[in-house]
């Protein structure tokens, strides 16, 4: 679940079949490079196709016992996707499924 998968590139035509009603949930904390990382890739590949939620883990006592040092970590639909890098396919997969 950690390393990525596939191309890290985005495909041509990708961010056209991602389902405009989705909600992306990443489970942050301030100062965390790697979340940075993984936003400034998540944020490009979903513009106006889905919306991102950005939850600190340190302001909820339940999401910084779920996720402590795990962090970034990405979820839809309450099914966690990735954690520290982004994985684009597993993304696409949720999102976009039957979509290649």
């Amino acid at each position: 679940m950690g390393q990525p998968r596939g191309n890290q590139e985005s495909r041509p035509g990708d961010a056209d079949r991602l389902n405009s009603e989705a909600e992306i949930i990443v489970y942050s904390r301030r100062g965390c490079h790697l979340c940075e990382v993984l936003l400034a890739e998540l944020e490009p590949m979903v513009r106006g196709r889905a919306r991102i939620s950005v939850r600190d883990v340190d302001h909820e006592p339940e999401w910084r016992s779920t996720y402590g040092e795990r962090v970034p970590v990405v979820c839809v639909d309450g099914q966690e996707i990735c954690q520290y890098q982004l994985d684009r396919d597993a993304l696409w997969s949720i999102i976009a499924p039957g979509a290649s």
